[in-house]
């Protein structure tokens, strides 16, 4: 997967497709509400091991119901690129099945 730097637009165009996720200065973030500790724990186990098959780690929070994403391309620069929507997208996919809102 392309690890070039979006542009912009790029970069919006792509959060339209992703509600929830928004821009925070050089990344993009989500915060995803679970109904227990222990869902919120199986979501982010779940988030690495997409991590993994990506080869791209996400900063990753876990709180007692709550997970949060913060994302960026280190290997860019730490700009915003494809493979960070990738992320976005396959976590968006498997957070209902935990449960997440």
């Amino acid at each position: 997967m392309p690890t070039e730097p979006l542009s912009q637009k790029e970069i919006e165009d792509r959060l339209r497709e992703l509600p929830g996720w928004s821009l925070e200065g050089d990344r993009i973030a989500r915060t995803y509400r679970l109904g227990t500790h222990f869902a919120a724990t199986a979501l982010v186990v779940h988030v690495a091991q997409i991590q993994e098959e990506l080869n791209h780690h996400s900063d990753l929070t876990l709180g007692y119901d709550t997970v949060t994403l913060s994302v960026h391309t280190h290997s860019a620069g730490g700009a915003l690129t494809e493979l960070d929507f990738e992320l976005a997208t396959r976590v968006d996919r498997i957070a209902p099945t935990h449960g997440a809102a």
